[in-house]
């Protein structure tokens, strides 16, 4: 099996697909390894594919020159987005001076990435996805907005930001900016796939998702809601463990201080703000670039100064990678021969499961707060 980079070092980015005009490359899922393999028969041996490919040349990473916390001032956004809702304001603030926008949507079963030029159309990126996404199809589509001049803002993953400066080359990077998330790394979507069927739901029956909201515990009600609270929620439990990603999210490129993007976004955990605002969501903002600089400056935001460190403690992900968690084989094992996902990360994160079930009865007799974390499916009646 010949694949386009080393084998489990793919990022999953796809970029190699958008660029092979042969059609002679697909990604090859198999739960925990995530790789772009190459059809001998189709392949013309152009090359095109590696020279794409951020793992045969990285992508050149930037020290922040800006490290703060904050949210949007609207509070509407705030409710709507991750965190402190900065990425949604960014988007607001980008099509609102004639920009485009360019992120990650749930759509009829897929994660796949969209452009949006009006701010009603926005509110299809909101929220956190903890999911590898589908951006095949919009390098080329991003290529060709900005050989005419328009202006474009990306949001997406530090390898999706990396595939994205890749492709379009250095000469159409003007009127590109671009933000890369904090991240730990992404589960296949076979893993969420995996998840649902215990709900007796496929993944293409399912009319929206938000794995993370900010409001009161909920339960299944009839029209077809799925909801638990997030501590308690099994899916959320083995992503937060590290237990579910693709084996090449421990060893990435992009888990240090130096950035791809103009501007990075994440959850600014550890904050010493009120407690108010940090249940309502604060973002850790770093940026990288005067063209970052200039979009935060114009964005309608509080900001204050973030201790450096205590963020770099509290996201471990700007110095090095998540860890897999010693259970992962047999939990991968165990899914490959179709056992519960349930039961399968009870065996391989037993502490974690017993902490989180044992938060959750706390949050639900209101002793701890917490309760403002939930998972949500919706599904068609």
């Amino acid at each position: 099996m010949r694949t386009v980079c080393e084998r489990n070092k793919c990022v999953g980015c796809m970029a190699c697909i958008d660029v092979c005009k042969k059609d002679a490359i697909m990604i090859k899922d198999t739960f925990s390894e995530y790789n772009a393999v190459i059809d001998e028969h189709k392949c013309v041996n152009c090359g095109m594919c590696e020279r794409v490919c951020q793992n045969h040349t990285l992508v050149e990473a930037y020290e922040p020159k800006m490290w703060k916390q904050g949210w949007t001032e609207n509070e509407a956004i705030r409710e709507q987005g991750a965190s402190g809702g900065v990425a949604m304001q960014l988007a607001h603030t980008f099509v609102k001076d004639g920009g485009k926008v360019c992120s990650c949507a749930f759509d009829k079963g897929k994660f796949l990435f969209k452009i949006v030029d009006n701010a009603n159309d926005l509110k299809m990126f909101a929220g956190s996805k903890y999911i590898k996404s589908n951006p095949v199809g919009i390098y080329e589509k991003l290529k060709k907005e900005l050989k005419e001049d328009n202006s474009i803002l990306f949001i997406g993953l530090p390898c999706q930001v990396a595939a994205v400066k890749k492709y379009v080359g250095k000469s159409l990077q003007e009127n590109l900016t671009t933000v890369d998330l904090i991240c730990h790394g992404t589960p296949s979507p076979k893993i969420l796939d995996k998840f649902l069927k215990q709900y007796n739901k496929e993944i293409n029956d399912v009319k929206n998702i938000e794995f993370r909201v900010k409001g009161k515990f909920q339960v299944s009600s009839a029209n077809g809601t799925i909801a638990t609270l997030g501590c308690c929620d099994r899916y959320m439990t083995s992503f937060l463990s590290a237990l579910t990603y693709t084996e090449n999210c421990y060893e990435c490129s992009y888990a240090k201080k130096q950035r791809v993007g103009d501007i990075t976004l994440g959850d600014s955990w550890g904050s010493v703000l009120p407690e108010v605002e940090w249940k309502k969501g604060i973002s850790l903002i770093l940026c990288q670039s005067l063209k970052g600089k200039k979009l935060l400056d114009k964005t309608n935001m509080y900001l204050s100064d973030v201790d450096v460190e205590n963020a770099i403690k509290n996201n471990h992900q700007l110095i090095h990678p998540s860890m897999a968690p010693k259970g992962k084989q047999k939990f991968f094992e165990g899914l490959k021969k179709g056992k519960s996902f349930n039961r399968l990360v009870m065996r391989a994160l037993p502490k974690d499961c017993f902490k989180q079930d044992f938060k959750g009865v706390l949050i639900k007799l209101g002793i701890i707060s917490g309760g403002s974390i939930s998972y949500q499916i919706k599904v068609d009646e």
